[in-house]
């Protein structure tokens, strides 16, 4: 086609609210047009590149023995509603009503209209294995969608969905995918956990958590990225990579150091968090212990409370948190509780001396700290010198932080770092 023939729409100044190199660039050289928050005008040239990129995807879809179809991006409340997720999913999931005043809602992902067509199409175990994919347009009600169509609302996903006899086949189907995946990307130019940039974009395939849709295992693959969302631990010396919500945390003590103080009550007055506490006391923020109280509703009587402990200078993972026996469903405790298992207003709590219906869990390097820092379960009183053992009961240990750049590599090579990374892929089963 010639040029005069072509719809070329190209910009000298991207537009003010182009935040990141990519959206900018798109803009420019014409490829999208922003028509809403989220929602953009995919132009000619911009066309071109979504075709040869599905072009890719059904090559190694198909290579892969996937079978291609459509499903329809309006569907019936009934069916997530069978599923849970009509309500968990939250207002990321757009709802409407149709003329009669029936519930719909503008598919997000499939799972729940593939399921239903299996088991109505699919009469025979000799059916399987079988694996359906399809290129679709999805939607999602981002709170907040920027950097162009890479936090967007509207956007084109290809989802594929395995059917198998039993466990061996879906490790089989997973690792089909897994493989399909790695060559769509590589054919992309993708470099596969490269470490360098004049290799071009980089992408590793990390450990995830499963979330919403997710079942038993789960991988991610990330392009490499300042401007990505997404934090991915991972070990420069092998193969671990993880994101942050699922990387493993070592403790960070291998050993608990004999215990050298006497415990100690001191007055800490206006000092409710433990940076504060640390520079008050002249003492490294790695000496002290946040308590966080969770209470967990019960279908009678009162709510179940757990004392989540982490060092000072950590931050609690909450998708660790939730998989505390009895927790899964937690909440942060309320004035009222907090003061009826502790005594105390939350910045001075403690695990010395709670309310025996509190069930105390300490992160693996809370559980090897001694002569530590806690609150002493008093307004404006902390405790110094605190040792397991001696002045209070051993804790429930878990792993409950995040990482942090310098813990061990879990599998035992060296240390891990931390980069920004844009998912692209995700395999679960």
């Amino acid at each position: 086609m010639k040029a005069s023939q072509s719809f070329l729409a190209t910009l000298k100044e991207a537009p003010s609210d182009a935040e990141v190199v990519s959206h900018k660039l798109m803009v420019r050289a014409g490829l999208i047009r922003k028509l809403n928050a989220g929602i953009y005008n995919y132009l000619p040239l911009g066309l071109k590149v979504i075709r040869k990129v599905e072009n890719i995807i059904r090559e190694e879809m198909n290579r892969a023995g996937a079978i291609e179809l459509l499903m329809p991006m309006i569907q019936p409340a009934e069916l997530w509603q069978e599923t849970g997720r009509w309500e968990k999913m939250g207002p990321e999931l757009l709802r409407i009503k149709d003329r009669h005043d029936r519930d719909f809602l503008i598919q997000p992902t499939s799972e729940e209209v593939i399921t239903d067509l299996a088991r109505n199409e699919i009469r025979s175990y000799k059916q399987l294995p079988v694996n359906f994919y399809q290129i679709q347009t999805k939607f999602r009600d981002e709170r907040r969608p920027r950097f162009g169509i890479m936090r967007g609302r509207e956007f084109s996903m290809k989802d594929a969905y395995s059917f198998d006899r039993d466990t061996e086949g879906l490790k089989k189907s997973y690792q089909t995918m897994f493989d399909a995946y790695t060559r769509i990307f590589r054919r992309m130019g993708l470099k596969f956990r490269a470490v360098t940039a004049d290799m071009g974009l980089k992408f590793r395939a990390v450990t995830a958590d499963n979330g919403a849709i997710g079942g038993s295992g789960s991988q991610e693959f990330h392009v490499i990225a300042d401007t990505g969302e997404d934090a991915i631990v991972y070990c420069p010396n092998s193969d671990y990579a993880a994101n942050l919500e699922a990387a493993e945390s070592v403790s960070l003590i291998a050993v608990r150091g004999a215990a050298t103080q006497a415990i100690t009550k001191v007055a800490t007055p206006d000092q409710t968090n433990c940076a504060d506490v640390a520079k008050f006391l002249n003492l490294p923020l790695e000496q002290t212990v946040k308590s966080l109280l969770f209470a967990a509703d019960q279908e009678e009587g009162p709510a179940k409370l757990f004392m989540v402990l982490v060092r000072g200078d950590h931050e609690l993972n909450e998708i660790k948190a939730s998989k505390i026996p009895g927790m899964s469903e937690s909440r942060f405790a309320s004035e009222a509780e907090i003061k009826q298992s502790c005594n105390a207003p939350a910045g001075y709590l403690g695990p010395v001396g709670v309310s025996a219906g509190v069930t105390v869990i300490a992160d693996r390097t809370v559980a090897n700290m001694s002569d530590f820092v806690c609150g002493a379960n008093v307004a404006g009183y902390h405790l110094t010198g605190v040792n397991w053992g001696r002045d209070l009961p051993e804790p429930l240990v878990m792993d409950l932080r995040n990482a942090v750049i310098g813990d061990a590599s879990p599998d035992g090579k060296g240390v891990v770092d931390i980069c920004r990374g844009i998912e692209v892929g995700h395999v679960f089963q």
